[in-house]
C-alpha cells in the first residue's frame, strides 16, 4: 500500500515537473523573447494590449467606468498643486524682493555710519586742533604784559574775552583787570562771578 502511494505522488510530481519544464518556462521564454524584440522594434506593448483590452466587453466596461472618474481626479490634482506652486512662487519672489530691499536698507545704513564716523573722527580732530590752538592763546596772554593784553581784550567780542579771562591765571588775571577801564573791568568781574556761580 505504501508502495501505491510512492507511486502515485511520483507520478503527480513527474507531471508538474513535465508541465513546468514542457510548458511553463518555453512560454515564459518566448514571451521574455517577444517583449523584447517588439521593445526593438519600438512597439509599446503595454499599450497594444490595452487597446485589445478595450476591445474585449466586460474589461473595457471596467476600464471605461474607473478611467475617466479617475483622470478627472488626477486632473483636479494636478489644478490644485500647481495653483499651490504658482502661490509659493509668488511668496518666494515677494520675499526675496523684501530681502533685497532690507539689504539695500543694510548697505545705506552702513554707508551711513560709515560717514558719520567720518565726521566725528575729522570734528575730534579739529575739536583736538582748537584745544591745543586755544591753549596757545592761553600761553600768550600769560607770557605778553597786562598793559598789552587789556586793550586787546577790551575790544574783543564778549564771549572770546571771557573764554580767555576765565582760562589764564589768576595772578595774570589780576594784572590785566587792573590795567583795563573800570567799567570793562567791572563787566567781566561781574561776568566771570556769573560764569563761575553756573559752572558749580
Amino acid at each position: 500500500m505504501d508502495k501505491a502511494i510512492e507511486e502515485k505522488d511520483a507520478q503527480k510530481t513527474s507531471r508538474f515537473q513535465g508541465f513546468i519544464y514542457i510548458i511553463l518556462i518555453p512560454l515564459l521564454f518566448a514571451i521574455t523573447v517577444v517583449l523584447i524584440v517588439m521593445t526593438i522594434l519600438g512597439v509599446n506593448i503595454f499599450e497594444v494590449a490595452k487597446e485589445y483590452g478595450q476591445k474585449v466587453p466586460f474589461v473595457s466596461s471596467m476600464s471605461n467606468e474607473e478611467n475617466p472618474k479617475s483622470i478627472e481626479v488626477l486632473e483636479s490634482k494636478m489644478i490644485d498643486l500647481e495653483a499651490e506652486i504658482k502661490d509659493r512662487e509668488a511668496k518666494i519672489t515677494k520675499l526675496e524682493s523684501q530681502l533685497e530691499s532690507k539689504d539695500e536698507e543694510i548697505t545705506q545704513i552702513q554707508l551711513e555710519m560709515e560717514r558719520l564716523e567720518g565726521e566725528i573722527i575729522e570734528l575730534t580732530a579739529m575739536k583736538e586742533e582748537n584745544k591745543r590752538a586755544f591753549k596757545d592763546i592761553i600761553k600768550t596772554y600769560e607770557t605778553i604784559s597786562a598793559k598789552k593784553a587789556a586793550p586787546i581784550l577790551s575790544q574783543m567780542g564778549e564771549e572770546e574775552a571771557l573764554r580767555i579771562l576765565s582760562s589764564i591765571k589768576s595772578d595774570t588775571l589780576a594784572a590785566i583787570m587792573e590795567k583795563m577801564a573800570p567799567e570793562d573791568a567791572a563787566r567781566y568781574t561781574e561776568l566771570l562771578t556769573t560764569s563761575d556761580e553756573a559752572g558749580q
